[in-house]
């Protein structure tokens, strides 16, 4: 019995002593997803500066696919099997890749990147709203309705609503928030459609980008022309947008599901439009009105109101 006990006692502690390094872990990868997402809306400000918004878009997917075909080719995956399967996968890239990617980086042509960083936290908002209506599992609540209104009533001060949206371009912004929009609109299909399917998250995302690289490739050279010279700055920052912000993201945020679960992992969703917001006003000199941190407080809060989940 003292070998046993002996053994136990030896086993928590390396368990205690490992605890504090894994908790240290997830959260520094926790707070540099933040980062990176956080910072992805200047970068695509910083590339459309010297490409198009379709050029922006297809050299982030191109880096991001790269990003997760390196990744593939180290633990050994393939991409999946199946017409069935890359049909699916072709609608959920257009959904979560090519359509959101596009309409940012349009929006951010006329926007502020703190407001477009902003639009991307109504995310949760729509997804709530959509899935009361497509998802019968999600039941609403009154609690989780009342983060609905009070989320949209922080767009609304954002936005200015009773100053007649003075001082913002209304197409931009409408971009931004159908960008949010089209997020969880993916994710409805994505969960009808691809889950339980068996495949692993890093081979559907990899042939996810993939597809998505493929779209922007048809689409952009109708819509532009080759550039006549290469500026440097912005071409480095599409990189880092597809190879961090793209590619090496959904890593990191792949990792963090699977170590602290779906819900801890999507509380960077609510970082996200403070780092925005900082990394604008910081970097790009952009403009700030109160309006804008005080309704970026109230889309947060009602988004993590629209989260909540009843008690059993």
């Amino acid at each position: 019995m003292s070998t046993v006990a002996a053994t136990r006692e030896s086993l928590r502690a390396t368990a205690a002593a490992h605890r504090p390094r894994r908790i240290r872990d997830w959260r520094l990868r926790f707070a540099a997803l933040s980062l990176i997402w956080g910072f992805s809306f200047l970068l695509i400000k910083v590339g459309t500066d010297g490409y198009a918004p379709f050029q922006v878009t297809l050299g982030r997917l191109v880096f991001g696919t790269a990003v997760l075909a390196a990744a593939m080719a180290v633990k050994g995956e393939r991409l999946p099997r199946g017409r069935r399967t890359w049909a699916h996968l072709t609608v959920a890239a257009f959904l979560l890749n090519a359509l959101p990617f596009s309409l940012f980086a349009y929006s951010e042509l006329t926007i502020p990147s703190t407001l477009a960083g902003i639009c991307n936290a109504t995310s949760p908002l729509w997804g709530m709203a959509l899935s009361l209506v497509a998802l019968s599992e999600d039941r609403p609540t009154r609690l989780r309705v009342a983060g609905l209104g009070l989320g949209f009533l922080g767009v609304l001060t954002v936005l200015g609503a009773w100053q007649g949206f003075h001082g913002l371009d209304a197409g931009g912004t409408a971009l931004a928030l159908l960008a949010s929009l089209s997020y969880p609109v993916g994710w409805i299909y994505v969960r009808r459609t691809l889950a339980g399917s068996g495949i692993s998250h890093l081979s559907l995302t990899g042939a996810q980008l993939l597809l998505a690289t493929v779209q922007l490739a048809v689409v952009t050279p109708l819509f532009t022309t080759l550039p006549t010279h290469f500026s440097l700055l912005p071409l480095l920052a599409i990189a880092a947008l597809g190879a961090f912000g793209t590619g090496f993201a959904v890593l990191v945020q792949y990792g963090l599901v699977a170590e602290v679960g779906p819900t801890t992992a999507q509380m960077v969703t609510y970082f996200i439009p403070v780092i925005a917001t900082a990394a604008g006003v910081a970097i790009l000199g952009e403009p700030l009105a109160w309006t804008t941190p005080v309704g970026a407080v109230v889309v947060l809060a009602g988004a993590a109101l629209t989260q909540a989940r009843a008690k059993s």
